[in-house]
């Protein structure tokens, strides 16, 4: 067993001693599913009107360890599905019982809307389970399919985290459960480690800093997952989407337009309406029989701009630009501050292209990509995501492997630090999706470039070839930011809201000491408005505002550090006497002559 498959079975085995102590301390405790998670484990519980919460961990980690030091073997055995059956009736576990029904319906179907890994299947092809696999430890049986560790005394060291609402199988309608969450690590130094990053990532929430620094807020009268962004937030997600286009446009991308509904047979055209056709916002007109849908994403749109004129290989490659909200109705219990919305934002760009074009054109939006995370100090990688033997994708296998082939060449020719991983194709071709690194070691995935016969087979789509015939383009989609508002979360909880002198909503703020002063403050203000910054945005003006309230130098340092204002310039009346300002960063003071002040904000 590698490393990976004995941290995955302590893992597996920890969600088990985590409902074995449960059920000891409260026995009317039923139980749903307790999967591997990333750094750890959860198990779903309901325990009727009593609520877990944090208070409670310490007794439940009493008992899980009390059971660790029990040394108890996990002993595995086989059931037939109706013995099981009977055997979750008795004791009074009925999402158990649900779970085992639709197995012995369904067979392995039931794991398409549930990721019940845990549960042992033995099946002959589509047929129903004739027989499942349970784990026994003390005197705690479960439903399981492994693996676990031979003894609970190998689990390592772990800690209960926290305790969130989770719906029954993921569906609004159904009971909702307690979601036990809980982390683990072979060593305790290891998990020691993690508990101080998670210390420093709740200091970094974004959904605190957000509110902290008025970068957004949310409505109840709005609605969930869809964010109000103030003045300070629009502007940098202006920054941040302004820096993506130019990074684009230099490869000569150009801006278009589209509308923010469209009808439901655009949907069905591309494919997306009969894989996303439930995460769609459904619009009915009043004038005509007409369905619409608010647009989840814009390729088919820009299919249409394509189509709209005769194309030749001339013309070749078309590049379409567009920074647009779309729409998705996801989960209520899924959405949390900006990582999860309704209205999500995406810097999306569309190449229509000949195959021999395919190549360069993909360089040109890694070299984007590289360059704009570079520029925010973000370590990347990429995951190539490729098609799996599953069902809902589209097209011919033969073009899927040519187009999985040609993004690994771009990405090997680019010498870019990658991985495979099977099943995270789009539905239509496969991806290079870059995994940023954030300041304190969390891996995100962010830019995304993928490649596309379909689409532009789907819809028709044409250009005139050098003999004259009709030939059709590949498609080739990409985006930097991916969703802003996502990575506005990774980039607030990267920066910890000191964000670089250039992407700052605020990027200086002058604090007087006294009165006397504000004759020189004009002339200050009358260098920064004339003072142009040019990398790595072209915005031609410097974001400052003026602190001349007759409150102490102390304070306003203090106000302009809470709201993490990147350059302060302290004014008092030496400064103004030597023709300096005194500028505060997180660097430390130092003394700027006015003359040069404006040069030296240029090298921030």
């Amino acid at each position: 067993m590698s490393n990976d498959e004995q941290l995955h079975a302590m893992r597996h085995s920890l969600a088990h001693i985590t409902a074995s102590a449960v059920k000891k301390l409260w026995p009317e405790a039923k139980f749903g599913v307790g999967p591997v998670v990333d750094n750890g484990f959860y198990y779903d519980i309901d325990l009727g009107e009593l609520k877990i919460s944090e208070s409670d961990f310490k007794r439940i980690e009493k008992e899980m360890r009390g059971i660790v030091n029990q040394a108890q073997e996990f002993e595995h055995f086989d059931m037939p599905i109706d013995q099981a059956i009977d055997w979750a009736r008795q004791n009074g576990q009925p999402y158990k019982e649900e779970l085992l029904n639709d197995l012995k319906r369904s067979g392995t179907t039931i794991a398409k809307d549930l990721d019940v890994s845990e549960l042992g299947l033995a099946t002959d092809g589509e047929s129903a389970v004739e027989t499942v696999s349970f784990y026994k430890n003390g005197d705690f049986v479960d439903l399981c399919r492994g693996p676990h560790v031979a003894n609970t005394k190998d689990v390592g060291a772990f800690k209960l985290q926290r305790v969130a609402g989770a719906y029954w199988r993921g569906k609004e309608g159904n009971p909702q459960m307690q979601r036990l969450y809980g982390v683990a690590f072979e060593t305790k130094e290891e998990l020691d480690e993690y508990l101080v990053r998670m210390e420093e990532a709740k200091l970094r929430d974004h959904r605190k800093l957000g509110k902290e620094l008025d970068l957004y807020t949310v409505s109840p009268l709005v609605g969930p997952g869809l964010p109000l962004f103030t003045p300070r937030g629009t502007v940098l997600r202006d920054i941040m989407s302004t820096y993506s286009n130019q990074l684009r446009q230099r490869y000569g991308f150009q801006k278009v337009w589209t509308p923010h509904i469209t009808k439901k047979e655009l949907y069905e055209t591309s494919g997306h309406w009969a894989k996303f056709g439930d995460e769609l916002f459904l619009v009915t007109s009043q004038e005509t029989s007409d369905n619409f849908a608010l647009k989840p994403m814009n390729c088919p749109h820009h299919t249409q701009i394509y189509a709209s004129s005769p194309r030749s290989y001339k013309d070749m490659p078309v590049r379409f630009l567009e920074t647009t909200t779309d729409y998705r109705d996801e989960k209520t219990g899924e959405l949390g501050g900006l990582n999860r919305v309704r209205s999500l934002t995406q810097d999306d760009s569309h190449v229509f292209a000949r195959p021999d074009q395919i190549e360069q054109e993909i360089n040109n939006l890694l070299a984007s990509a590289r360059e704009l995370y570079a520029t925010i100090d973000m370590k990347l990688r990429v995951r190539l995501s490729y098609r799996d033997g599953g069902e809902g994708y589209l097209g011919d296998i033969s073009l899927w492997e040519t187009a999985q082939a040609q993004l690994k060449q771009a990405v090997l020719a680019n010498e870019l630090d990658y991985f495979e991983q099977d099943g995270e194709a789009a539905f239509y071709g496969p991806k290079i999706d870059f995994m940023a690194t954030d300041a304190i070691g969390r891996e995100h995935q962010v830019a995304t470039v993928q490649l596309d016969f379909v689409q532009p087979q789907r819809f028709g789509l044409t250009y005139t070839d050098a003999e004259g015939n009709a030939a059709q383009p590949v498609m080739i989609h990409c985006a930097l930011l991916g969703s802003i508002e996502r990575f506005l979360s990774v980039f607030i909880e990267h920066t910890a809201g000191w964000f670089p002198f250039w992407a700052a909503p605020e990027q200086l703020r002058i604090l007087t000491i006294n009165d006397t002063v504000l004759d020189y403050v004009d002339e200050i203000k009358a260098v920064l408005n004339e003072t142009v910054l040019m990398q790595p945005v072209r915005f031609n003006e410097i974001r400052f505002t003026v602190d001349d309230r007759n409150e102490s130098l102390g304070k306003k340092i203090r106000e302009a550090a809470k709201n993490k204002i990147p350059v302060q310039l302290i004014v008092g009346q030496q400064d103004k006497d030597a023709r300096e300002v005194s500028v505060r960063t997180q660097k430390g003071e130092e003394k700027v002559s006015l003359d040069t002040l404006g040069e030296y904000l240029k090298a921030i």
